[in-house]
């Protein structure tokens, strides 16, 4: 697995993240956003981060723009996690996606919120090749999520 890991800046950090989050909290999801929240691997603490959710064909996943970071590794332990949106919350399952099942999914993630994340990802946005969008796969997981109920 790449270890791979671009750090938000200051801005983000400090302001669009934490806005983001204050407006999930409440009800109010920002372009499909909402609080991530699962388990620690370790310490089996419940660790909650904004996340976007992307629905595409009648799936929805979860990308992690940034790369393999600590809510990515706490996924793959967990197998899920809850998806919070105000008082609403919505327990769900995980499955990895393989890599050569990414692009049109990173695509059309791009697509949607490039202006945000775009900067993680190499130069790669919605209107690159195929073969772009793999080349930059592994470093970014990606989960297809499940409703439990």
């Amino acid at each position: 697995m790449t270890t791979y890991v671009k750090k938000p800046g200051w801005f983000t950090v400090h302001v669009l993240n934490r806005l983001v989050a204050w407006l999930t909290r409440r009800g109010v999801s920002v372009w499909g956003s909402r609080v991530l929240a699962v388990r620690g691997r370790k310490s089996g603490e419940w660790r909650r981060t904004p996340v976007n959710v992307l629905t595409l064909d009648g799936g929805r996943y979860l990308i992690a723009p940034r790369g393999h970071v600590q809510w990515t590794h706490n996924m793959r332990a967990a197998g899920g996690g809850e998806l919070l949106l105000g008082r609403n919350t919505e327990p769900f399952t995980a499955t990895e996606i393989p890599d050569g099942e990414k692009p049109e999914i990173l695509r059309a993630y791009l697509k949607r919120w490039k202006a945000e994340v775009g900067a993680f990802f190499d130069g790669v946005g919605p209107e690159s090749s195929t073969e772009e969008l793999l080349r930059i796969a592994p470093k970014h997981p990606v989960f297809r999520i499940t409703g439990t109920s």
